[in-house]
């Protein structure tokens, strides 16, 4: 089984230029104004009935209802959460020690429950992204502790469990079902109380909350996957805070309600490398000449975004000065009237129009392109099934794990999770594992980024931008929790 590692306490992840707060900032003990609720806006309705073990787990992450033992702090470095410390027993084990800390079912936190919450997040098809070729035992060690084992070295476990995807319930979450059920067994500070479809959850305040009582007295959500109708819900005083608004949308807002935020997100075109036109190198390469980055950064992100550098953008701040060149890359053939299929979501209101500036760039290259817009619940499991010739994805390049390694072999190795590129090349699958199996900080680094090198000469992918997210946040809201990870947005000090 591939290795994967992630460095945590040797600060691989970037210093970013805004860090965000922690989620038990502000005064937590008070109840806030009397009755108030928080409404908020997201971009993304449930793909996966709101399992935690997929994309719906940064979802619950950022509304503030599941915890992992690890979080993220402001640098990438894992952080306390239930865990409240951690040693490495040896080099495949590590002891983690809980607080006191209840479950929104009632149930105490303890090491057994954690233990088979972990279990299960290992034991899930597929396997959540930050356990992807990675073997994981955890057993009960005591009163509190809980100790985990891997099946190969794992010298910074702590960053991994401090991803969304292994967040720990409560044994009701598994009773009698595939997954895992959210509603009323985390241990967050606001308790999903109801999920109607797609279109709206309701969250109450939990308030044994380990760490502190939250402010708000609930969270009132809706999906609102159009970008113009999400910002006008937030200037019309239907909602106090509107995730992803569009660029298009920003000037309407005041400005004091736009929060920008740099983010390690990069939207790129992926070429289904497996099948179809683009298993031809050549008619890939040709692909990515006919891209012109400037004019997405300029012309559709009004500024908002850079020209795309590479799978790690600006907010990585070590990648620029150690990117090589791509290696490997074929000569361009003469698309002569390719008939493709390219597909995006309109969940992220620019990709839509980032796709129809590419089909025209496409075309003029001499590709024949036929352009499909979905919904991102509807259009996912095509896309990981391959359905698709070429797709245009926003994808935080940390969010998995906080590790740099984590996307790459979950987006284009032979066994990753999420590889829409369908890309299996036994010298990215070379690159990545030896990159995973480096220790020292800039070694990694160096290690990381000749993987960079590698994937980027298969063309089948095209950094395209490196977007900067606007949320929208009223004048009456207080404590919003912006970090670059996109992992979290309420806490126990947001307040309206």
């Amino acid at each position: 089984m591939r290795r994967r590692h992630i460095l945590g306490s040797l600060l691989l992840a970037p210093l970013m230029t805004a860090c965000f707060a922690s989620s038990g900032g502000g005064d937590s003990s008070g109840d806030g104004k009397a009755g108030s609720r928080l409404r908020v806006a997201l971009a993304f309705p449930p793909a996966e009935n709101l399992s935690p073990y997929g994309a719906d787990a940064t979802i619950l992450s950022r509304l503030g209802v599941t915890e992992g033992l690890t979080a993220l702090d402001a640098n990438g470095s894992a952080a306390p959460a239930l865990a409240q410390s951690w040693r490495q027993v040896d080099d495949r084990t590590w002891l983690f020690t809980l607080r006191e800390a209840t479950f929104q079912d009632g149930s105490q936190v303890t090491p057994a429950a954690v233990a088979a919450a972990l279990g299960h997040a290992a034991e899930a098809k597929p396997a959540p992204a930050a356990l992807s070729g990675v073997t994981l035992t955890a057993k009960a060690d005591g009163g509190s502790g809980v100790r985990v084992t891997t099946g190969a070295p794992d010298p910074v476990l702590p960053l991994r469990l401090s991803s969304p995807s292994l967040a720990v319930l409560s044994s009701k979450a598994y009773d009698g079902k595939d997954g895992a059920d959210p509603v009323g067994t985390a241990t967050g500070p606001f308790e999903l109380t109801k999920v109607t479809g797609s279109t709206a959850a309701t969250l109450d305040r939990y308030d044994d909350y380990w760490g502190g009582r939250a402010q708000a007295s609930g969270v009132d959500v809706r999906f609102i996957a159009d970008g113009t109708a999400r910002a006008g819900a937030l200037r019309t005083d239907e909602v106090d805070v509107a995730e992803a608004v569009p660029v298009a949308q920003a000037a309407t807002l005041d400005k004091a309600t736009r929060k920008e935020t740099a983010t390690t997100r990069t939207t790129s075109l992926l070429l289904n490398s497996a099948s179809g036109p683009f298993k031809d190198a050549q008619l890939r390469a040709a692909a990515r000449r006919s891209v012109d980055t400037s004019a997405l950064a300029e012309g559709v992100y009004e500024g908002y975004a850079d020209p795309g550098a590479g799978i790690y953008g600006p907010a990585v701040t070590w990648a620029e000065g150690k990117r090589r060149q791509p290696t490997g890359r074929a000569g361009a053939a003469t698309p002569d009237g390719t008939r493709i299929t390219l597909a995006t979501y309109d969940n992220r209101p620019e990709l839509p129009e980032v796709a129809q500036v590419l089909k025209q760039q496409l075309e003029k290259a001499g590709f024949r392109v036929t352009l499909q817009v979905r919904e991102y619940s509807r259009l996912e499991s095509d896309a990981l099934e391959g359905k698709f010739d070429a797709f245009v994805l926003a994808r935080n390049t940390l969010v998995d794990t906080g590790d740099p390694l984590a996307v790459l072999a979950s987006d284009y190795t032979c066994d990753g999770g999420y590889n829409i590129a369908q890309l299996c090349d036994k010298n990215v699958d070379r690159a990545v594992a030896e990159a995973e199996g480096v220790a020292g900080t800039a070694e990694r680094q160096d290690a990381a980024m000749t993987a960079e090198a590698a994937i980027l000469g298969t063309d089948a992918v095209v950094p395209l931008v490196h977007q900067r997210i606007i949320t929208g946040v009223a004048d009456s809201v207080s404590g919003v929790l912006l970090d670059p990870y996109e992992r979290t947005l309420l806490g126990t000090g947001t307040r309206r």
